[in-house]
């Protein structure tokens, strides 16, 4: 293989405008590593493509040396799919141009773009797309597998703000993807994954953010964790508009000035709730939860929105050791809120917690069928059991605390299936379970057009369906 990938190099590197990078050349140990620290795979070729010809041309190239191919684009990934064992890496994180037309409450960006990188560009001008909870990630990756954030309340998925996307398909051919314009495969890129070709610009509809968001945290001890926990759900389950939370059971409190010195690291459970409206508004939510069960403690204070999309940064900080099990459960009851807490007590590592998000409001207002998104549009809780550690030697273990908290909370779930980004582990049977079967054969049917010989595997894969 290796005398394959060294026979067509040059002729690589003439046709692509951005680097084409193997092994013995200098920047490849940098770039072929990715966010999560415990993914250690080598590329025969990297391409840092430099635009759509380039994605192009290294598809071509990857099909006739008969290499697999990964397409990074913010590596963000816990199963790093984005890097492949020698064969040809796409790495599209320079391209990150952002065109914002802020009358049309529209914007553009390229494949590669964080949501750092978008949320600065939109933020100018007062408006935001939904779009995940920690900047780093990629724009790409989250979107292609539906996308939630603090917005999602209000606005849903940001596959249901997605306008259109230009696509390198499996045969070089670049298209643009729209409601309009090849509508089968738009609807496959909603949630269908990196399955149907390499996606080098998305177009976002925005909404007005801010400037200011209002932004609270309330912790509780593990020692208090069911009352917690309900009072929680309590407050989820009815929050108004103008909204959005995210809750992390098991979190260690953070080290950080607003926990006072005697709590940080201490075991328990928090509620972020981010406003969107007034300061006014904010408090009247945060009261009833406060006055319900007081936290041990908590914080509260207006930042701008790029600021909220950083707030947890640190809790998954760049070359992390991790590993995640997801599933979704449709209600926290009894029996699920001694399991969480059961388990949450059980983690090895204090980074390692629980994040869970709500998915309702805008979210169900959409059919199911509208997208290709991963299950239901009912109202419910979507779960990450994310092993989290400082070392990579510590991960085994925590990743074995991952797995049996995920088999412990599985009887309270919606079934195997799961929020596609969340899952880790490669397994069809848990892809097939997550989107369903009605789901699952139209995305194999779409699969089976614009990629037969199912060149995009290295992800969720959805295989093409076959006569």
């Amino acid at each position: 293989m290796v005398q394959l990938i060294r026979s067509g190099l040059e002729g690589l590197r003439e046709r692509c405008a951005g680097r084409v990078v193997s092994p013995k050349d200098d920047g490849y140990e940098s770039m072929r590593k990715i966010w999560n620290g415990a993914v250690d795979r080598h590329p025969g070729v990297i391409v840092r493509c430099g635009g759509p010809d380039d994605a192009e041309a290294a598809i071509a190239y990857a099909r006739q040396e008969d290499l697999e191919i990964s397409v990074r684009g913010g590596g963000h990934g816990f199963g790093g799919l984005a890097v492949t064992d020698g064969g040809v890496m796409l790495d599209l994180s320079a391209l990150r141009q952002i065109e914002v037309d802020a009358a049309s409450r529209w914007a553009s960006c390229g494949g590669g773009a964080t949501w750092a990188d978008l949320d600065a560009a939109t933020h100018v001008y007062g408006l935001a797309t939904p779009g995940g909870t920690i900047s780093h990630t990629g724009v790409g990756g989250l979107t292609l597998g539906g996308g939630f954030g603090w917005l999602s309340h209000d606005h849903g998925l940001t596959v249901d703000n997605l306008e259109s996307a230009d696509v390198v398909l499996a045969d070089g051919q670049q298209v643009h993807a729209s409601a309009r314009e090849h509508p089968d495969l738009f609807w496959a890129l909603r949630g269908g994954g990196g399955n149907f070709g390499v996606v080098t610009s998305f177009a976002f509809r925005l909404h007005p953010v801010g400037p200011e968001v209002q932004v609270g945290i309330l912790f509780w001890e593990a020692e208090r964790g069911p009352e917690a926990i309900e009072t929680i759900d309590q407050a989820v389950r009815s929050l108004p508009e103008h909204v959005g939370v995210l809750i992390a059971f098991g979190m260690s409190a953070p080290p950080a000035p607003f926990v006072p010195e005697e709590h940080r690291l201490r075991q328990g459970h928090a509620l972020i709730v981010a406003g969107f409206g007034s300061p006014r508004h904010h408090a009247s939510v945060l009261e009833p939860i406060t006055r319900a069960l007081p936290p041990l403690f908590s914080f509260a204070a207006p930042m701008s929105y790029p600021q909220l999309q950083s707030l947890l940064d640190d809790t998954v900080p760049w070359g992390t050791p991790a590993y995640e099990k997801a599933l979704d459960l449709p209600s926290l009851g009894t029996g699920a809120i001694a399991t969480l807490c059961e388990q949450a007590a059980l983690k090895g590592s204090p980074m390692s917690f629980v994040p869970a998000f709500r998915l309702d409001g805008a979210f169900s207002a959409i059919p199911d069928d509208a997208t290709a998104f991963g299950g239901s549009r009912e109202p419910h809780y979507t779960l990450s059991v994310m092993a989290l550690t400082p070392t990579a030697d510590a991960l085994e273990q925590e990743r074995t605390w991952a797995r049996d908290a995920w088999s412990a909370l599985l009887p309270y779930s919606r079934g195997t299936g799961a929020y596609v980004n969340f899952l880790t582990d490669q397994d069809e049977d848990r892809v097939r379970a997550s989107y369903g079967e009605e789901k699952y054969a139209r995305l194999a049917a779409i699969k089976a057009e614009y990629d037969p010989d199912n060149v995009f595997r290295l992800n969720q894969n959805i295989r093409p369906a076959t006569g």
